[in-house]
Parts: structure tokens; sequence; C-alpha cells
């Protein structure tokens, strides 16, 4: 039979290098730790799935406006303090994982504050695996079934990957086990370490679907520190010789080979698709969850012993751990793995927790520690120095040169970045309040690290073998050992295809010959033989026309072939063509989204600038106001003093108007009186001498009547110099109110009723005890009774007149204008006694005082001016008392 060759179709043209047409932003989520038992004061709190609020802590000093400002940032997803390890990575590292089988790149990274839970988030603890744990957990449980054995794929120490075929993965194999003599690493059927012990529950497994059933896999696990900007392999075992001490670098040998021998350094290097690794770092192959993470658990306690040992704090370095999945097709049988490099496909995934990210004078080290701490930071101000460039290069189209190389860590994952692979954060969040500092620088860098793309990585080429082939070559293994079973063993030179027919011909009889007689048993094998050779060539004639019927069809297929592929390439031209417009297409969507960003950009900055000139505004114009109000309190405050002021001058003013003109009538008054005494001293002169020489003895006077029985006159400004002597009859006096105008007369009932002979008498007047609307709105004036007591202990009545007025209201108003006073006195009642020193005992000489010339000009002198009565009325019998 024709056995058909084996062959392989030609690999498929590799895809050309992705442009930027597809990017994705970097995934930013936020976990947000428990408070501890200590810490009392909450500054973080979880607004929504996307979103947190930072609230100042109490004695935190405000900001210019003397407010505390409570900023929200937004991210992918933020987790809250009750999420748990499993709703974690579903959700950030799975996906990672999923990408990793399917020959893409990914980068995940913890970032945060000390002590704010990124070691927890990154490996976890038992019973609660973290990150890491989980994605090897994944790894196995998808690829368990197809994994190659050990040595089949081996690192070429460029960054690449090798294929031995199985002699020499056999040969490697015995090799390493020979060396187990002197065992440099734990073996995996050792008890599990307690500490690392059940970090994933079995009903926590997850497992990837879509897995290639027809490529080997092998995983390859390393695992380094960046400390001080040095790079070194927690997984590198220093060569133990029995013979010669170890050293360990001061010029002090070591006492046993157990002591500590610091690593030294490795260097990074760029492979042949530009792509940076660690040169020299060790790759341990492992074949189960628990292996791996048994090598990452040494390589942990390498890592405390170095801390120990050189006394410096976990905190302050950044870890890699690298897994690297390597995945090769099997070959046209399914046997066995391709012997091609080029078909070989490494992708990897880093799981990275970065140092603690806080201030170098709160972490208080001193000399080398603080040398330590600033490369530390160093390296973190680089980290965000690239994001920002980066974040500036796509939203504003310029093309500054990303500082990759000032930093270890961003020189190791620039290839990340440049569109390697997805790139992920878990940014860890401390809510205490000592952290609130710390933690809003930790909230700007994550917010605007979301803001940079990364290139979408593609699909890698993929071998062009037929799909099902491993599970083909495993169906044909078992048939073939049961048809063996079933007849005890092959047939040699036919394949297992022709048994069925072998099985239809007829059986060969036995060629024995006993007796030379014997012409049965030769015919009978010519006969068998005849019919056996008419069905083998009736098998040949069925098989040639099968041949030639298949060799027409392939014929035709060859032809239909030839015009589809004709067709083909006639609309891969027009599809070329079409691609052609579509790349410019793109390019121009390109160019406008670059000038839309650049123009959001512009947006971002004017509306920023116009929120702060907003802002200025806002306060300029409060202080104006608050100005303006002052300003208008003062103006109305002086036009209150002006007028206050005004009324006090035109008061005053008035008040000396008045007291002006009393005094200059009181001063005219004392003139004109004067003037009266001075002629009525001229006229009683006058009348004595005409008296002296007509009459030798005058008549008496009569005595003037007592100074409560007199009706005392009023006086007047011209003084009437003719005497009157009529006698005084009771009679009531009219005031200065009287008038043809209509008056109201108020008299409060507390007025107590004067036995006095003048009392004031209006015509006509309304009299009242209380004033009201209705007496004022029919009178003109109006006119209040008030008495008081004098110094002197007498009654004393002032009558207060004043003018009615109408109001605006409507109503009426009193404007006082004038007060009369009248007093009661009650005089001291003067000495009877004559004088009768000058004329003697006698009785008639009393008389003859009052005909004396000097006493009558002294009484005439005495009398007081502006009275109506004559000089013998107002004689009181007693000269005029002197001051002493």
């Amino acid at each position: 039979m024709i056995r058909p060759t084996k062959g392989k179709t030609p690999r498929r043209p590799a895809p050309k290098k992705p442009t930027n047409n597809q990017k994705d932003p970097v995934g930013v989520y936020c976990r947000v730790r428990p408070l501890g038992a200590d810490d009392e004061e909450c500054c973080v709190e979880v607004i929504s799935s996307t979103t947190i609020q930072l609230h100042a802590p109490d004695g935190l000093k405000a900001n210019r406006n003397g407010e505390f400002k409570e900023t929200q940032y937004s991210f992918k997803k933020v987790f809250g303090i009750k999420t748990t390890q499993r709703e974690l990575f579903e959700d950030v590292a799975k996906p990672l994982v999923d990408d990793l089988i399917h020959c893409k790149n990914g980068l995940l990274f913890t970032y945060g504050v000390t002590g704010s839970g990124k070691t927890h988030t990154m490996t976890g603890s038992p019973g609660q695996g973290g990150l890491l744990p989980r994605s090897l957990d994944m790894i196995f449980n998808s690829i368990g079934p197809y994994q190659a054995k050990r040595f089949v794929f081996k690192p070429d120490e460029k960054n690449g990957m090798e294929v031995q075929n199985q002699v020499d993965a056999l040969l490697e194999r015995q090799k390493r086990e020979s060396q187990q003599s002197v065992p440099k690493t734990p073996s995996s059927r050792q008890k599990v370490d307690p500490e690392f012990a059940d970090m994933i529950s079995p009903e926590d497994a997850c497992k990837c679907e879509g897995v290639d059933e027809d490529s080997s896999y092998s995983v390859f696990v390393s695992y380094i520190e960046i400390y001080n900007n040095y790079i070194y392999d927690l997984l590198e075992e220093a060569p133990f010789d029995p013979i010669k001490p170890k050293w360990n670098g001061g010029g002090t040998p070591l006492r046993t080979n157990t002591e500590f021998i610091a690593p030294q350094s490795k260097i990074l290097r760029e492979d042949q698709n530009h792509n940076m690794y660690v040169a020299g770092c060790t790759e341990l192959e492992v074949k189960s969850t628990e292996e791996a993470f048994e090598v990452f658990w040494r390589g942990q306690k390498k890592r405390r012993i170095a801390n120990t040992q050189l006394n410096r704090e976990s905190s302050r370095s950044h870890s890699v751990f690298i897994i690297k999945l390597a995945q090769a097709p099997l070959d046209a049988d399914g046997d066995n793995v391709l012997q091609d490099k080029n078909q070989v496909n490494v992708s990897q995934l880093c799981l990275v927790d970065l140092a603690g990210s806080e201030r170098t004078s709160r972490t208080r080290a001193e000399g080398s520690r603080l040398r330590e701490a600033g490369n530390i930071n160093q390296s973190l101000m680089t980290l965000r120095t690239c994001i920002e460039v980066l974040r500036e290069n796509q939203m504003c189209g310029t093309n500054k040169m990303v500082p990759y190389r000032d930093s270890k860590v961003t020189h190791l994952f620039k290839n990340y970045f440049d569109g390697e692979g997805k790139v992920r954060m878990v940014v860890c969040v401390n809510p205490k309040a000592d952290d609130y500092e710390e933690t809003m620088l930790v909230m700007r860098f994550a917010e605007m690290t979301q803001e940079v793309e990364v290139a979408r990585p593609v699909d890698r080429p993929i071998c062009g073998f037929a799909a099902g082939r491993r599970q083909r070559n495993q169906a044909f293994k078992e048939e073939l050992s049961r048809r063996l079973e079933e007849r005890g063993g092959p047939v040699d030179g036919e394949p297992p295809s022709t048994l069925s027919q072998l099985q239809n011909l007829p059986p060969v009889p036995s060629c024995e010959i006993s007796d030379p007689s014997d012409d049965l048993t030769l015919p009978r094998v010519i006969e068998c033989m005849e019919k056996r050779m008419k069905m083998r060539q009736m098998f040949t004639e069925e098989y040639n026309k099968a041949a030639n019927m298949l060799k027409s069809m392939l014929q035709d297929l060859d032809g239909k072939l030839l015009s589809k592929e004709n067709f083909l390439h006639e609309q891969r031209g027009k599809l070329g063509e079409k691609d052609k417009m579509i790349q410019n297409q793109k390019n121009e969507i390109d160019r406008l989204e670059k000038k839309s960003k650049m123009l959001e950009y512009k947006i971002d900055i004017l509306q920023k600038t116009t929120n702060i000139y907003e802002e200025d505004k806002r306060s300029l114009q409060q202080e104006l106001d608050s100005r303006e109000h002052r300003l208008q309190r003062e103006l109305s405050e002086k036009k209150r003093m002006e007028a206050r002021l005004h009324g006090m001058v035109s008061d005053e003013k008035l008040r000396w108007q008045k007291e002006c003109e009393r005094r200059v009538n009181a001063k005219e008054l004392e003139m004109q009186n004067k003037l009266w005494v001075k002629d009525e001293k001229l006229k009683q002169l006058k009348a004595i001498v005409t008296e002296t020489k007509t009459d030798s003895r005058p008549e008496k006077p009569q005595r003037p009547s007592r100074e409560k029985d007199r009706v005392p006159a009023k006086r007047s400004a011209s003084p009437s110099p003719v005497p009157t002597t009529q006698p005084v009859r009771p009679m009531h006096r009219r005031s200065h109110s009287a008038g043809a105008e209509r008056w109201v007369d108020h008299k409060p009932s507390t007025n107590v009723e004067l036995d006095t002979v003048m009392q004031p008498n209006v015509p006509k007047a309304i009299k009242v005890t209380a004033p009201s609307e209705k007496a004022l709105s029919k009178c003109d004036k109006y006119m209040l009774t008030h008495q008081e007591v004098a110094s002197d202990g007498e009654i004393q009545t002032k009558l207060i007149k004043g003018d009615v007025i109408k109001t605006r209201g409507g109503g009426q108003a009193v404007q006082f204008t004038d007060i009369e006073t009248l007093k009661q006195e009650t005089p001291v009642a003067p000495s009877r006694k004559r004088r009768s020193s000058e004329t003697g005992p006698n009785q008639d000489d009393k008389d003859g005082d009052w005909t004396d010339v000097e006493t009558r000009c002294s009484v005439a002198v005495e009398m007081r001016a502006g009275s109506n009565l004559g000089p013998g009325y107002q004689h009181h019998g007693y000269p005029k008392r002197r001051k002493p």
C-alpha cells in the first residue's frame, strides 16, 4: 500500500508589528485595608464601586481659604474592607493569567504606603492566598495534562527557549538526578512548609478555558529583588566546596557553609527582540503549584536572611516574581514536541511588590539608611516621571524621551509600556489619619497612571498543523493496542488499515504432503492460491479505479483551487486597496484624535485657569461686597452723626438765640427801669418841693395793703408815669393765650386746686384731662397746666403753650412755643417799729418820718419798676435793708 508521507504545511506569515491604533488604558484598582485596632480616626471613605473620598484629619492645617477640601478619586474598581482575596483575583489577576496561557505578556504591581497591605494582597496568608499563589494555581490547573517532561524546554540564557528531543531531555534528567547526592534545592516531594500550606482551598480553584490541547507547556519561575538600585537573584545558590573555605567579602572566612554570603548584583541586557531581561538570573522549571510556591518561599527566606544580615528593611526594596510559560505545538503525529525553535512561544507574567511610598523624613532614617531610603524614593519618583512623560506624549502629541534608564525598575519593564503586554496596578490604601498626606500623593499618581494608554498586544502566530492531533494520536494508540490484543501480534508488511480486507481472503489450506500418492493437497493449494490471486487482482483493479477517480477528483479540485486562488488574489488586491484606504483613514483619525486630545488638554488647562480666576473673582467680589457694606454702614453712620450734630447745632443755636433775646430784653427792661426810676425820683423831688411850699405838713399817705391782699399787676415794658390809687378788686387774670383761636385746655387730674386770685381763663376752650386726637383736630392752640414745687417749697404753676399742626399721615402734632409761670409766695412779716431814734420818744415824731424829705426820697427810690401803683402803695414802712 501507498503510505502517506509525513509533511507539514508552511507557517503562516508573521503578523505585522502592531500599531498604536488599538490601545488600552492602564488598569488601576484600589483596595482599602481595614483600620487597625490602635487607629481611631479614618480619613478614607468608599463612595461607590469606582470612587473613594479622602477627608482631612483633625489638626491638619487648612488651605488658603481656611477650609478643608474633601477630594475624590476614581478608579477602574474599588475594593472595600470586606473584599475577599478570591474576588480581588477574579477581577484583577485572572484576565492576566488567561492572557499568559494565550501567549500574551502581563505586568501586575502593587503600590502604596508602607503598611497599606501590599504584601498581603500579593502573597496572602494560609487560607487566604494572594494574587501570586492563585495565579500559579490557575496556571497548573489549566495546563496540567498538557505539560512536557522536564528539560524538553531549556532556557538559552538569552531570554529565549530551546527545544530538546526526548533523548537529550532524558540524559539531562538522569544527570540532574545523579547530582541529587548533594541536594541544592528541597524536593517537591518533601513535607510542605506550614508557612505556605493550604494557601488556596480546593473550592477556590479556577481554570482557564480554551487551552490549546495540541501544544505542550512548561513553566519557569525566577525571583529577583531590586534594592538600592541593584538587582539581586533570590534563587541563586553559591557553589559549595568542602575543601576551600567560604569568604564573606570582608576578608574573614566563614566557619560553616550555612553562614550568609552576600549575593552578587545582576545586570540588565536586551535580547534580539529588544526586550529587557536580567542576565544570569536563575530560572527553575516547576511542575506543580506546590513546587512553584515552595521556590518562591525559599526566595522569601533568603530575602529575610539578607535583610537581617545586612541590617536593612524589607519594605524598602522591590520584589519581582517572574512566571514564564513556554509552549510549542506537537508534531504531525501528535506525539512529540515540534523540534523548531521558531515555533516556541514564551510569555511571561511579572508580579511586582513595590517598596513603600513614603517621605524620607517620615522613615526617621540616618546615615546609610537615609541614603538607601532616598534611592528607593528616587526609583519611585522615576516611575512617576516616566508615567507623566508617557501621558504628556499621548495627550499632547509630543515625542519626549521617556527616562526609563534612570532606574532599574522602569528599565526592566519598559517593554510593557511600549506595547508588549497588559499593565495593571493595585493601589493599596491604609485609611488611618497618620498616612493622609502620603495617601493623597499615592492617589494623585494612581489617577494620573490610568490616563496612560498601552498598545494592545497582538495574537502570536500558530502552527499550521491540523487541530486535534493529540486526541487522534491517543485514539490511534488505543485502537492499535486493542487490535493487537485481538490478533495476538502484528502482521509484517501490512498496515493496520488492511486488516479487515485480509480477513475476507480464503484461508490457505495445509501444504503438508505425507504420502507420495497424495494428489489432492497440491491441487487444493493451487486452487486456493489462484482464488487469492484473482481476489488480489480484483482488489488491485478496485484500488486503481479508486486511485484514478481520486486523481481526477484531485485534478478537479486543483483546478477549482487554482481558480479560487486567482479569485482570492484579485480579492486580496482589492482588499489591499481597501486596507490602504482604511490605513489612511486610521492615520487621519489618529491625527484628529491627537489633535482632539491636544485641544482637550488645552481646554483642561484653560478650564483650570478659568476656575482659578473664578475663585479669585469670587474672593475679590466677596471682599468688595464686604467693603461696600462696611462703607455703606460708615456712610449711614456719618449721615446719622451729621443729622444728630445738625439737630444739636440747631437746638443750641435756637437756645442761644432765645437766651440772647431774653438777655437783650432784660437789659432793655433794666435800662428802662433805671430811666423810669430816675424820672420818678425827679418827679418825687419836684412834688416834695411843690408840697413844701404850699403846705407845711403834708397829708400822711395810706398804708399799703399786705402783699397777699394786693393783686400783682403785670409788668409793662413802658411804665406808666402816673400812679393809680384805685382800689384793687379780685378778678381773673386773662392769659396771654387768649385770642381768636380755639384752644385745648389740658389740666391733668393730678393738679391741686389753689385759692389764688389770678387764674388762667381761656374762652371757648375745650377742657380735657388727657389730650385726644379728636380734641386736637378741632383746635389750633394747645395749653398744658403743669404744677411743680419750687426751690422755696411753694407751688409753682406753668402754662406750656403750643401750636397744633397737621402731619402727613393725617394726624396732629403739637409744637411748643411759649411757657408762662405763675408763682404764689408768702413773704416774711416786716418789722412795724417806727424809727424814733432821730426824733425822740414822742408819738408825733413817728408821723414826722413820712414827711421827712430824705425818707420819702428813699421810699420812692425803693419802689419797683413797672408797677401801676404810686410810691405810696409800694412803701412797706421800713427802709431798704443793706447788705452787710
